[in-house]
């Protein structure tokens, strides 16, 4: 196990740093350097260094240029904001690019030197910005058509911006070389209502004089088969181009080349890509040279002009996905069934790279699929009517294969044709992902805790892929909602999901109904659309978890609209307060025993989760409207949170306090949203107990009790609990998937059954990140990093450890919007010794566990005498301090 030393590099730093501060990791809209920012106020933030304890921001002063002539100038601003300040200067301009920096001053009486200066550009804030045309193949090319235009610049090219999306999916070249590094662009919206586009600095791919630009269109999101059932041209049958290259010359000279009418099209080697069944290519119809000026397009068919609307343009704010990770196969295996197949040791999303020589006409077929089967064959049932295969025909010599507008769910690849020896050298697994920065970090003394860690991550990187999908590899991958809002919570832990929750919300609201009803998926491919309790409410939860995570108010005002629609909806089909109508989801996939004979299935009423979900829906209206000022809305909305709770007593719960549903799941809920008066949760706190204990000590929870399970139970003085489930690794639990091979989380608790037989088939995905919510309880309970409400985003902050189990150590990082928040905790000798890193301009309220303040210490000496920290007493076997910013160590004996 590595000592828990966490803390001292990052301490190393700061002393490093010495007494200078600094102001680092400027961004705007949360992004560093951002092209194409449409909010005509961005936001700018930036984080602070400086060594010492107790250090805070006492006032900023912000200068923004164009041109280099100022446009905006704060002068010094009295305030510790950091985070979320708006521009507030001349109006900005379309595609016009702008720099900035910004001096801080702190309560120690230092002024920091100006930053180092940053940049963004504008997006094309007007649909009239876009004089370029929607274009069109003119004859049919396929289902991947190649678009192509030439053109001269005829001065020395100062800058050069291209703005892009499709219908489809893109793949865009200038001169030969590929735009960018994003895949699957432009990522999957709501397109009829809201459409991304992208935008790239190219000035280092074009030239004075001639120059080609390129780009190829695949189906995408946007045409593949999706859904229930697989219906494809889910919005619109032609893969369309809109695309403008903006230059401007050294001279100060401007020029603007669109797509229109002079552009040509052309068939290319994809013969087919569609997300569920993969992608086929013959290299022998490759055009080499067609991305360059110079070929010879005679052959190529005119395009087509379209009118399709450019008023659902919107610039992208979320991160795109791009290439991650590699792996190169562990083995190659010769199935029972006599077939090769590539172990590449971790499920993954992404695709396979291969590297080949063999002759015109060769084929190369690679299938994808999660695990083996009991006899070790290669197993597909669960990929349902995916194909989940790429195949390639050769030109032959040497060559390198990869597809472009698919993705695949996988650790085992079958080379269904191959030509010649197979090495593992020339095939390599690529992992893509929305680029989401890695905020988070858990690790602890356990190893299969350290794997449940790794898995988590692992299921959120393979399905964070520009939407929250459920899985990704059989005919599904959809953004179910339930699923992200039991995560969002974890997710926000483990990466910087701003961007990525705020985007996916905007097309929560899209696709919500003029009632107020949330699809059960978004964006919404699938026929019939109900609120389902639990899922629906990703409208309200997710609004929230993002606000305490990166305490952005912005996401609760845009929101707010749809909150208040679903409650209301929720409130217009009650009856007499009492929510008992609809379909719903219920707890999914909860555990219930093969042989129920004893009737101890875990079914919990589904209208009793409704009613805790609406009661849930309707408290954090209610705590957005707060943070808001709608203090019309707190009144109305506490009132009728109130009959909600009273219809609930009378339903469900028995005068003594039993619950109707005597579940762990009925019990977590109503404990978790307080349906409770305070009387009956202890006993209903043991209630649940001894239901854990009737199951041997294992969870019998679905999609919506385990996510809070763990945390009612350490809420209710009962982590021992807690941790007997976590270290549990018998079916049902979260380790015994680990001890079965698992790589990612699973779908259901027992994918692969104790025989090594399977699940259904129906529905038995291998990597659904749903029960990883569990890494939201390791953050905030094991290591103890939280974050109060009066000043959410982590300005005020939390660590409160409980340790236990057969934990003797644990530790965590956390970035925040502040710098790098660190907890990490041992056990030895007797002692209890806890490492404490709090970020500049932040503060924190820390637990130690302890017998009493006295047996406490900071560092070698006695806690009283600790600079820094200010004691404020004993609280539940805690001593608890208030420290400002800094490294701390706590030590006490235990």
């Amino acid at each position: 196990m590595r000592k828990l030393v966490l803390c001292l590099p990052l301490l190393a730093t700061c002393l490093a740093a010495g007494a200078q501060l600094r102001v680092t990791h400027l961004t705007c809209e949360g992004l560093s350097d951002p092209l194409g920012v449409d909010n005509l106020h961005p936001r700018l933030g930036w984080e602070l260094q400086e060594g010492g304890r107790g250090v805070l921001q006492t006032a900023y002063e912000v200068k923004v240029e164009k041109d280099k002539k100022v446009v905006w100038e704060t002068g010094k601003v009295a305030s510790d904001a950091s985070v979320y300040v708006a521009y507030a200067g001349a109006p900005l301009v379309s595609a016009q690019g702008y720099s900035w920096q910004v001096r801080v001053w702190d309560n120690r009486g230092h002024t920091s030197p100006w930053s180092a200066k940053t940049f963004w550009r504008m997006g094309l804030l007007t649909p009239s910005d876009w004089t370029a045309q929607w274009i069109v193949p003119g004859v049919d090319n396929g289902n991947a058509p190649l678009f192509r235009k030439t053109f001269q610049a005829g001065k020395k090219i100062r800058e050069a911006t291209l703005f892009i999306t499709v219908h489809g999916m893109y793949e865009a070249r200038i001169n030969g070389q590929r735009v960018g590094d994003a895949y699957l662009a432009p990522g999957w919206t709501s397109y009829n209502k809201r459409l991304e586009y992208q935008v790239y600095d190219v000035t280092g791919l074009l030239r004075q004089g001639d120059n080609a630009l390129g780009v190829t269109v695949g189906l995408g999101w946007f045409r593949s088969p999706l859904g229930f059932p697989r219906v494809g041209d889910h919005y619109g049958k032609e893969n369309g181009l809109l695309a403008q290259l903006e230059l401007t010359y050294t001279d100060g000279t401007t020029e603007r080349i669109g797509t229109g009418d002079t552009w040509k099209s052309s068939p290319g080697s994809i013969l087919s890509a569609t997300i569920y069944d993969g992608e086929t290519i013959d290299t022998r119809l490759d055009k080499t040279g067609w991305d360059k000026p110079g070929y010879d397009d005679a052959s190529w068919s005119p395009v087509a002009l379209r009118d399709f609307p450019k008023t659902t343009l919107i610039a992208t704010h979320n991160e795109p996905v791009r290439k991650h990770e590699t792996f190169t196969p562990v083995s190659v295996i010769t199935t029972p069934k006599g077939e090769h197949v590539l172990d590449f040791g971790q499920n993954l999303v992404g695709w396979v790279v291969v590297k080949i020589s063999g002759k015109p006409g060769d084929s190369v077929i690679l299938s994808h699929a999660e695990v083996l089967d009991k006899a070790g064959n290669f197993y597909t049932d669960n990929l349902r009517s995916a194909k989940a295969q790429d195949s390639y025909v050769l030109r032959g010599g040497e060559q390198v294969l990869e597809p472009h507008f698919t993705f695949h769910g996988f650790r085992y690849v079958r080379l269904d044709q191959y030509p010649g020896p197979v090495r593992l050298e020339d095939f390599q697994a690529v992992a893509l992902y929305s680029d989401m920065p890695l905020t988070g970090s858990f690790h602890c003394s356990d190893t299969m805790i350290n794997q449940l860690q790794h898995n988590i991550q692992w299921g959120q990187k393979g399905n964070f892929l520009d939407v929250p999908t459920d899985c990704p590899q059989r005919d599904e991958r959809l953004g179910w909602t339930g699923d992200a809002q039991v995560f969002s919570r974890t997710a926000t832990f483990n990466r910087n999901a701003h961007n990525f929750f705020v985007k996916w919300l905007q097309d929560v609201s899209a696709d919500q109904t003029a009632e107020g009803i949330v699809p059960p998926v978004i964006p919404n491919v699938i026929d019939g659309v109900f609120g389902s309790a639990g899922w629906a409410d990703v409208s309200t939860i997710m609004p929230w978890n993002v606000y305490l995570a990166y305490g952005d108010t912005q996401v609760l005002r845009n929101q707010y609209p749809s909150m208040k629609a679903w409650v209301e909806y929720i409130h217009k089909v009650s009856r007499n307060d009492l929510w008992n109508t609809g379909s719903h989801f219920g707890d999914w996939l909860y555990y219930s025993p093969a042989d129920d004979n004893d009737g101890r299935a875990a079914v919990t009423d589904k209208y009793l989760i409704a009613q805790c979900f609406y009661a849930h829906s309707t408290q954090l209206l209610i705590d957005a409207a707060r943070v808001l000022g709608r203090t019309e809305d707190v009144a109305t909305y506490t009132d009728l949170l109130a009959r909600i709770k009273d219809a609930f007593m009378h339903e469900y719960v028995t005068p003594n306090g039993r619950m109707v549903s005597p579940t762990q799941t009925a019990y977590v809920l109503a404990l978790q949203f307080d349906m409770l008066p305070e009387s009956l949760r202890a006993q209903a706190a043991d209630r649940l107990v001894g239901n854990i204990r009737a199951y041997n000590n294992h969870l019998t929870t679905g999609f919506l009790g385990t996510p809070y399970l763990c945390h009612v139970l350490t809420r209710f003085g009962h982590t021992d609990v807690a941790y007997q489930l976590l270290f549990q690794d018998t079916y049902p639990s979260w380790l015994y998937p680990i001890k079965m091979g698992a790589t990612t989380i699973w779908e259901r608790w027992d994918g692969i059954k104790t025989d090594g037989t399977f699940e259904t088939p129906g529905m038995n995905s291998f990597n659904h990140y749903a029960y990883g919510a569990i890494g939201d309880w390791l953050y905030r309970v094991v290591s103890g990093i939280d974050t109060y409400t009066d000043a959410p985003g982590y300005k005020h902050i939390v660590i409160k450890p409980h340790p236990g189990g057969r934990l003797t150590s644990a530790e965590a990082t956390y970035a925040v919007n502040y710098g790098t928040i660190a907890s990490s905790w041992i056990i030895a000798g007797g002692q209890f010794t806890l490492h404490v890193t709090v970020p500049v301009n932040t503060s924190a309220t820390v637990y130690i566990p302890a017998s009493s303040v006295d047996a406490v210490r900071e560092g070698a000496g006695a806690l009283s005498a600790s600079a820094g920290v200010t004691v404020k007493g004993m609280e539940d076997g805690y001593a608890v301090v208030e420290v400002g910013s800094g490294d701390y160590t706590f030590s006490a004996p235990r």
